[in-house]
This record gives structure tokens, C-alpha cells and sequence, in this order.
């Protein structure tokens, strides 16, 4: 399968997980693709200020790398900073969020597998 960027789902989410602001994706592989075994894979953007809020994953885990921009990331309770190149993993059981504190757009992949 090959898409173009024109052919891949683009949505906004407000206030992602009680957060702040938009949240832009662009979605790679849709439910379907992932045969059970995850539910997401997308390309995040988020304008400064904008925060994806604290929250738990049970079952599954998610991982971040971070492409450009500047964010303070929680990682259970920890908040360290990430930039681009940085890559957070969120296992099951545990929690986390993320904010632009940067004064670009953040940009980062999101991947959400089974766990």
C-alpha cells in the first residue's frame, strides 16, 4: 500500500485527554490496519501552549518521537523536556502528557500498540 499525503486522514481534536488548545494529526494506518494489534499511527502538531493532558494506558502503550519543537513531557509524574530526535515510551499500567513549551509548532509520531 502507498499513500500520498493528500490521501491520508487529517483531523483536529480540542482539548485532547482534558488538554489545551488543538491538536493536529495526520493519521498513517486507520484501525482497521493495525489487525487488532494497536489503534494508532500519526503525525501530531501542536501550536504553542496546545498540550495533549495526563493520562493513564492499560492494555496498551504509546510512543512518542519527537520530530521538531520543544515539549515538557510528564512520565508518571516526572516531567523531563523533549526535543527533536527525543523518544518516550508510555507502557501499559503507566501515564503521561505532553505540552508545547516551545515557541514553533510541535511535531511528533504517536504510535499506540497492544500491549
Amino acid at each position: 500500500m502507498i499513500k500520498k499525503e493528500s490521501e491520508l486522514r487529517k483531523d483536529t481534536v480540542a482539548n485532547l485527554m482534558e488538554g489545551e488548545g488543538d491538536i493536529n494529526r495526520t493519521h498513517f494506518l486507520e484501525v482497521e490496519d493495525f489487525y487488532g494489534h494497536g489503534r494508532l499511527f500519526a503525525k501530531h502538531l501542536l501550536e504553542p501552549g496546545a498540550s495533549i493532558g495526563f493520562h493513564r494506558h492499560q492494555d496498551e502503550q504509546e510512543a512518542y518521537y519527537i520530530l521538531r519543537g520543544q515539549a515538557l513531557y510528564n512520565d508518571n509524574g516526572r516531567d523531563v523536556t523533549l526535543e527533536g530526535g527525543h523518544f518516550a515510551l508510555c507502557r501499559s499500567g503507566e501515564g503521561h502528557s505532553i505540552k508545547n513549551i516551545g515557541q514553533d509548532n510541535l511535531e511528533f509520531i504517536a504510535l499506540i500498540m497492544k500491549a
